[in-house]
């Protein structure tokens, strides 16, 4: 079972739409170089699929890879069927562990206060970055159990 990373997305600050930088390195207890979300936290990557921006889409919605503030965007994967403790080899070099499924949705995003719905409270996913390296537009996104 696999996937495509298909957007890497960072941002400067928090609350904010991220954008499409098509690479970036991923640093162990940190997360994505340069984003505002990254840090020694449990929450280090946010990674969302095609799949559910797709629904918001047909929703009516015209969103792009990042309004979501998802730092990964990935194709062929359901995300959030996956149990936390899952592990992702994203690329040639990058393991992520996942740490939680969803979150608590900020009352004043501008996706829910347009249709009255955000998929990423129920879809997007966490992970923790247990071993480092680059991650680009392009790699494979696998769930391992070797590492």
């Amino acid at each position: 079972m696999g996937g495509r990373v298909v957007a890497v997305c960072t941002s400067a600050t928090k609350g904010v739409k991220k954008t499409n930088v098509g690479e970036a390195y991923l640093e162990v207890e940190h997360g994505i170089m340069g984003d505002a979300h990254a840090g020694p936290w449990h929450r280090q990557v946010s990674l969302l699929s095609t799949d559910s921006i797709a629904k918001m889409r047909a929703k009516g919605l015209d969103v792009h890879f990042g309004d979501f503030a998802e730092n990964l965007t990935i194709e062929g994967l359901e995300l959030f069927s996956l149990p936390v403790g899952t592990r992702l080899r994203i690329g040639s070099e990058v393991v992520g562990e996942v740490t939680q499924i969803g979150k608590q949705c900020h009352k004043g995003c501008a996706i829910f206060q347009q249709v009255g719905d955000c998929v990423m409270p129920r879809e997007g996913i966490f992970i923790k970055v247990v071993k480092p390296g680059k991650v680009k537009v392009g790699d494979a996104v696998e769930v391992v159990t070797d590492v």
